[in-house]
């Protein structure tokens, strides 16, 4: 390709993407329609502006590489147990079911052979990711308890496209009277080969990159380990995405984690746009107009099927109600990216033919289509419109600061306060358009109208220059979110979270955030010490005591954190630390232990606000 053909090429795609992604998302239909629509218009069937389809969906399929590594690095074994009941209870259910059915439906309806059934079957019964989590991050909706069933269904679906798209060339490999016990034991050997390998070797070679303190480094670093284990798996006739998801597991638990993901992040937007591009330039939207019963009874077909069996999952197993059980799945219905790349592996081994792939991806994407009209739909008939502002967010003009309040109730205004006396530089940023105008009565300063976590008000605060993140908002899901985004995209920012109990602190604790300050732990410590001084204890002993049970409690605190999401478990240690809590103290009681303290009678006097 010259170059006068590259750059042609190149402008065409950004400006089909500049047009057609603000118009989708500017009707709330979202971004990933935006990208297919501008595919299909610039693509050989409609305009015709760029030909080349098979170049450019070979290089924009690393785009779903890059997405498989990032999702591999938010999923740590530790926190897959975390959810293990969410995501292995409803998740896997809702794939089984969801796969046998249509898979049946493939082969006894369609005449699909037994491979290609299990493949259609399984492709089809996955979700779109992007448009789901896009949706619910719309409408403030992720912590919901429809939000929080339908994250862990997408996270199951997810992890099921990583072996699925792996079966593809072992399913094309075999045939039902020869399977090729070769691939599959070739296949084994190649994971575990990476897994022990990269276990061994990619923390410290991040550690000696790390050293470099060079941004540039650090990313090229994190793009080879992606493209190293993806060509290595592809040569030894895996796929490509199973190795990058596994290294990006491999890193999941490291320390380098969140900046890894907040480098990579720009590359696997833009590939992944490309990808949905290429999706819609190999569209063949003939098929609707000479074949419209087929393609709008499949459509119609998948969607009623899916939510069928998502109806009684999401009653029974998720325990929800009817108006969030059928927002739940009309967010689910729908078909998903990874069927795109799993059906085009399956056409390339000849798993089905060119017509059979042509027809599914159009239904695919009609569906997907529908999912934001379906979303705003359901919200009409539950009588739900989405959260706006009342008012338009403040334009922030002001100096760099060195800190960020986010939330400006009681805790953050004492924090200001603080800071504003000792004369270090901060902007504080509150959704309540009631409270700002409150404070500002008083002469604050340095006070906007905004939600935090909106990614344009962070940059518009100049988070990238600041050096402390203050979280002091009381809503736990709005905190939750904020944390994420922080973290995700200005890694280098030391969070100080407040958080409402001990859930909200496993919460912010699996995002990465160190010793989140639970609200009124500290001021019912202060309020033990002078309960036990008011029963005759001395001010030094009342002083040891509740310091030894600050201490227990924080240890027992990191310690449920590993198994806050199973119930037996957090009941069982919560017993077992009030006994060792008893025997602490009973020793202390004891004789020998007094007559120490007395030769020691410098205690830490804790406790005090």
């Amino acid at each position: 390709m010259d170059s006068h053909h590259f750059l042609r090429t190149a402008v065409v795609f950004l400006l089909a993407t500049v047009i057609a992604v603000p118009l989708t998302k500017r009707f709330r239909l979202g971004a990933v329609l935006g990208y297919l629509l501008a595919g299909v218009a610039i693509g050989p069937q409609v305009l015709g502006l760029v030909s080349d389809t098979e170049g450019v969906a070979t290089i924009s399929e690393f785009g779903v590489v890059l997405m498989l590594f990032v999702i591999g690095l938010e999923l740590s074994p530790q926190r897959l147990w975390v959810m293990r009941r969410s995501v292995f209870g409803t998740g896997l259910l809702q794939v089984l079911a969801s796969s046998v059915a249509i898979g049946a439906a493939a082969y006894f309806l369609f005449g699909l052979s037994g491979r290609a059934a299990v493949i259609v079957g399984g492709s089809l019964a996955l979700s779109s990711t992007a448009f789901g989590l896009q949706i619910l991050a719309e409408r403030k909706e992720a912590g919901a308890a429809y939000g929080r069933q339908v994250f862990a269904v997408l996270l199951f679906q997810d992890l099921a496209a990583i072996p699925l798209i792996a079966a593809v060339p072992l399913l094309a490999s075999s045939n039902a009277h020869n399977f090729d016990v070769f691939a599959v034991l070739r296949t084994i050997g190649v994971i575990l080969a990476v897994v022990v390998g990269g276990r061994y070797l990619l923390r410290p070679v991040f550690r000696f990159v790390a050293r470099a303190d060079s941004v540039e480094v650090f990313t090229a670093t994190a793009l080879l380990v992606v493209m190293g284990v993806a060509l290595l798996m592809e040569l030894a006739g895996v796929s490509a995405t199973l190795g990058a998801f596994l290294a990006g597991m491999l890193l999941a638990d490291s320390e380098y984690r969140h900046e890894m993901e907040s480098n990579i992040e720009p590359f696997k937007g833009l590939l992944l746009g490309l990808f949905f591009i290429s999706v819609g330039m190999s569209m063949d939207i003939s098929l609707l107009l000479h074949r419209p019963g087929l393609i709008f009874g499949l459509v119609a077909a998948l969607l009623l099927l899916k939510s069928f069996l998502l109806w009684p999952l999401g009653r029974l197993l998720g325990g929800l109600n009817r108006s969030d059980t059928l927002r739940m799945l009309v967010l689910l219905a729908c078909g998903g990216e990874f069927a795109f790349v799993v059906l085009r592996q399956a056409a390339e081994q000849q798993l089905i033919d060119g017509g059979q792939r042509d027809a599914l991806v159009l239904t695919i994407t009609l569906t997907m289509a529908l999912t934001p009209l379906l979303v705003v739909l359901a919200a009409k008939v539950l009588n739900v419109m989405p959260k706006k502002p009342v008012r338009e967010f403040d334009s922030i003009d002001t100096a760099p600061p060195r800190v960020i309040i986010a939330g400006f109730g009681r805790v953050g205004q004492i924090i200001a306060r603080v800071l504003r006396a000792q004369g270090i530089p901060f902007v504080a940023l509150e959704h309540s358009a009631e409270q700002v105008d409150f404070s500002r009565r008083f002469g604050t300063v340095n006070l906007f109208f905004g939600d935090p976590a909106r990614p344009e008000l962070l940059r518009a605060a100049q988070a990238d220059k600041a050096e402390v993140f203050v979280l002091a908002t009381d809503d736990p899901e709005a905190n939750l979110h904020t944390a994420r985004l922080v973290r995700r995209q200005y890694p280098h920012l030391k969070i100080i979270a407040r958080a409402r109990n001990r859930q909200h602190v496993f919460r912010l604790m699996d995002l990465g955030v160190d010793e989140p300050v639970r609200e009124t732990f500290h001021s019912s410590l202060k309020m033990t010490r002078k309960t036990l001084e008011a029963l005759g204890l001395s001010h030094e002993l009342a002083a040891d005591r509740v310091e030894r049970f600050r201490r227990h409690d924080e240890d027992l605190l990191k310690k449920q954190a590993l198994v806050y999401d199973d119930e037996t478990k957090l009941m069982q240690s919560t017993r077992d630390a009030l006994v060792d809590l008893q025997r602490l103290f009973e020793a202390d009681a004891e004789p020998s232990a007094e007559r120490e303290r007395q030769r020691d009678p410098g205690v830490p006097l804790t406790g005090e606000d």
